[in-house]
């Protein structure tokens, strides 16, 4: 059984948690798109583990795991973050491989990222790391593959400095290729996880263009990506947390106001430990935005949502939402592809009594105080998609299950 484990927002939702916690059911988890921009945190016995390459089903020790197609893959970053997983007791050789069709990042591609989003009128807000320039090349045919590391002709092309950095990784990164379709062909029938990166409103076709990454973050992506066919998708599921974050530049209609609300920005900043993992900046905050969330889940075919850091929310009085967009006077629950619409959005709110209580040590629905139960109701209500898992909490522990995901 195939489930695809995605962003339902501006991504920085918590997917690592929930493909660890999902892991030890699974025999492979395969990520299928992006790259060192990404970054999944996942805390398993009091550790804390910051991957950005490798997939969060590593740290299981039944789990094969499989950096796809869809990937852009740093050599250095990615040996480098093996490295701290083997000083930390991971053992993952052998249970590392590389679709042979990822695209490779090369050294001259992050400064080349950095001087193309400072030389646009409207900056992106890359994380610098040469992602959106591999994409780039990969579009205009110019990019280098895994499989391209045997091609004696393209490594000739390359440049000097190129070759010079790719030689001490070569052996190694052809040691770890495979033909992902045919590796994946073999597991049919078996659990496997699909794991995004970003978000879905980061999607490059359906997200907030041109405030977008370069890959794919859909749920469509992992059909790709994860090479195989997307019929054989059999559940969806789309992680978002209690509120709204988002990192970078872009259109965010329910942002908290940082002068009048600056009280309420950074309480659920520093409670919910909004700092970028890959890039230790300061995440925006704001409302828990179900317009956008309703057109995730619809554009995305999300069959079951998963909600993380509703504990944030632990010692408010009470709580707003997003229900609907007020743009220049006219009310909608429609998200806008204009760019300007959006930062025109004003967010309708509708409001929630808190719940006053500590949800960390609850572990079913019933065990949810009766104002966090009719949050996850009206939730579920309006988007018209269950809430299939729970999170309360950084710990792998901290979770619970509605609805099984295994479960056709």
């Amino acid at each position: 059984m195939n489930v695809v484990v995605i962003g339902a927002q501006w991504g920085d939702e918590g997917k690592g948690k929930i493909v660890d916690y999902l892991a030890s059911e699974t025999q492979c988890i395969v990520r299928f798109s992006g790259g060192a921009n990404a970054g999944h945190t996942i805390v398993s016995e009091g550790v804390q583990y910051a991957l950005h390459l490798v997939p969060s089903g590593i740290l299981h020790p039944n789990n094969t795991v499989y950096l796809g197609a869809g990937m852009v893959i740093d050599p250095e970053a990615l040996f480098n973050e093996l490295a701290m997983l083997k000083e930390r007791g991971i053992d993952w050789e052998g249970r590392v491989h590389i679709s042979d069709r990822a695209h490779l990042v090369l050294p001259r591609y992050r400064e080349m990222d950095k001087q193309r989003d400072s030389e646009r009128k409207r900056p992106i807000g890359t994380t610098g790391r040469g992602i959106g320039t591999t994409y780039a090349m990969k579009s205009e045919r110019d990019g280098v593959r895994l499989a391209d590391l045997g091609w004696t002709e393209k490594m000739n092309e390359l440049d000097e400095a190129d070759r010079a950095f790719l030689a001490p990784y070569i052996d190694r990164l052809l040691s770890m290729k495979v033909n992902l379709t045919y590796e994946l062909w073999k597991v049919r029938g078996k659990k496997i996880l699909f794991e995004g990166a970003q978000g879905a409103l980061l999607d490059l076709d359906l997200g907030t263009y041109p405030y977008v990454s370069s890959g794919f973050s859909s749920s469509a992506g992992a059909a790709i990506g994860g090479c195989i066919g997307p019929r054989a998708i059999d559940r969806v599921l789309g992680v978002f947390k209690a509120y709204s974050t988002r990192v970078g530049n872009g259109p965010m209609p329910t942002e908290f106001d940082e002068g009048s609300q600056s009280e309420l920005y950074n309480f659920v900043r520093e409670t919910g430990r909004e700092y970028g993992v890959t890039t230790g900046r300061a995440r925006r905050c704001g409302y828990l935005d179900l317009v956008a969330l309703r057109y995730a889940c619809h554009s995305n075919s999300i069959d079951d949502l998963v909600l993380t850091h509703l504990d944030v929310y632990d010692s408010l009085d009470d709580i707003e939402a997003c229900v609907a967009y007020n743009i220049n006077g006219k009310v909608t629950e429609e998200f806008p592809a204009s760019i300007e619409d959006l930062n025109a959005a004003k967010p309708v709110l509708k409001h929630f009594r808190g719940w006053k209580k500590v949800l960390k040590e609850c572990r079913s629905f019933d065990d949810l105080p009766e104002e966090a139960q009719n949050y996850v109701q009206f939730i579920e209500e309006y988007c018209g998609t269950r809430v299939g898992i729970i999170s309360v909490g950084y710990d792998r522990k901290d979770t619970f299950i509605l609805h099984d995901p295994w479960m056709k």
